[in-house]
């Protein structure tokens, strides 16, 4: 009789290992069965030793434990969006055909390859296997799982309908990212023009005004004041506008963008960066009124999967205050979350905030009236990412010319700066000698 090690599951769903005596691996699984287990992995022991009855090098188990080899498994950063979809939806797939929860997570682990979700994944399944929740186990990882992940997990446990809520929460993360992708991908094409303009000056300020420069120093051409102000634009671009300057102006031009958005992000770590920026932003003609949009769709629906979750609705306040990412939206939610506390609706403290349309207060409060509050706030998101979608269309129509105008008025500058002083230069050579 041969050895065979075992992985299998008890009635409670857990992970059981050991070893039993069979002559061979159906046998051993049947003596598994036997003891109450559902066998998933069964192989046969080969250890180092004497032989064995049947010839086979053997040697002493211990315990019956397999030895897990090392496996080195680096990852950096977060967990993508894209993935803890991905397994969000097919946790609620596996949840909804019945398999133990520990099963299904140990499943998803092993599909994975190398990165920051298998990393995550490895030790919520070590958390679930010791007796937590899914939720607590979840909430040890909050880079993968946000607040909002783990109480609609935390409500699914509570009221039995885990799979339900698993998937209505990966249809809430994939219309997210549906909504981002197109805001993404409307701002794509203007961010490229703009950014092959601004090379393509650049060039020609670094490569091209200086060979014109030196035409109209030996002709001695007397210069225009827009022909100077190009060569000095020039001159610093290549960095030769005086004898200091130490950097060229074009290194700045390349690292422009880099800056800017390093600037933006510092000054959004403090309260008052934040609450500046957003003011600001959301003031903007026409690009304030998409942020206010994308704001307003994303709260509704963050609050309207809460509450139809069954998460408390002060508790389901407070997580979408948190994950609204737009400070004027935290201070109205943060309103609202004091209104409700003190036994008022949600609807007054939202109408005096002005951050929303009058159709959105007017829903919530039908929704309060008639107890189906999760239903208006879906419809009203539902609505506003139309409604986004008909804003980026109006900004991508509103960009096109502006670009259009802007890089025209560029290009006219420099010929007019450029053929000024050869129009100059033609007519002194002309003009017959007195």
């Amino acid at each position: 009789m041969s050895n065979y090690a075992y992985e299998a599951m008890n009635a409670s769903g857990k992970s059981q290992k050991g070893s039993v005596e069979a002559n061979s691996a159906d046998e051993a699984a049947k003596k598994i069965r036997e003891l109450g287990f559902f066998p998933t992995a069964v192989r046969e022991q080969k250890v180092k030793g004497g032989f064995g009855d049947d010839g086979k090098k053997a040697g002493v188990v211990r315990d019956g434990k397999k030895k897990k080899g090392m496996t080195l498994n680096i990852s950096f950063g977060g967990v993508s969006t894209k993935k803890l979809t991905l397994f969000t939806r097919q946790l609620s797939t596996l949840q909804d055909a019945g398999l133990p929860l520990l099963r299904s997570l140990q499943i998803l682990e092993s599909q994975q390859r190398p990165s920051s979700l298998k990393t995550t994944l490895q030790g919520v399944c070590e958390a679930v296997e010791s007796g937590e929740s899914l939720s607590e186990a979840m909430q040890k990882f909050p880079r993968a799982f946000d607040r909002l992940y783990c109480k609609m997990v935390a409500a699914g446990e509570v009221g039995g309908v885990l799979d339900t809520i698993l998937q209505r929460l990966a249809e809430f993360m994939e219309k997210g990212q549906r909504l981002k992708r197109r805001i993404t991908g409307a701002l794509i094409y203007p961010t490229v023009v703009i950014l092959i303009a601004v090379a393509i000056v650049t060039g020609i300020m670094y490569f091209v005004i200086p060979k014109f420069q030196d035409i109209f120093e030996d002709f001695d051409v007397e210069l225009p004041g827009l022909t100077v102000f190009l060569i000095d634009a020039s001159k610093w671009v290549a960095g030769t506008s005086t004898k200091d300057q130490s950097i060229p102006g074009a290194i700045w031009i390349a690292l422009s963008p880099i800056l800017i958005f390093m600037f933006f992000k510092l000054i959004r770590k403090t309260e008052f960066g934040r609450a500046a920026t957003d003011h600001i932003i959301i003031r903007i003609p026409v690009i304030g009124t998409l942020v206010r949009k994308t704001a307003v769709a994303r709260f509704t629906r963050t609050l309207g999967t809460l509450v139809s979750a069954g998460v408390p609705i002060l508790e389901a306040v407070l997580i979408t205050r948190d994950t609204s990412g737009n400070y004027v939206f935290e201070k109205a939610l943060t309103k609202v979350h004091d209104s409700i506390r003190e036994g008022e609706s949600f609807a007054t403290p939202l109408r005096e905030s002005k951050v929303v349309d009058a159709i959105v207060v007017n829903m919530i409060d039908v929704g309060e009236e008639t107890g189906d509050l999760d239903l208006m706030l879906m419809k009203v998101a539902d609505n506003y990412d139309e409604e986004v979608d008909v804003a980026v269309a109006s900004l991508l129509s509103l960009l096109e010319p502006f670009m259009v105008v802007v890089l025209g008025g560029i290009v006219l500058m420099i010929v007019l700066a450029l053929f000024l002083p050869l129009v100059s230069m033609i007519e002194s050579v002309s003009s017959p000698k007195k």
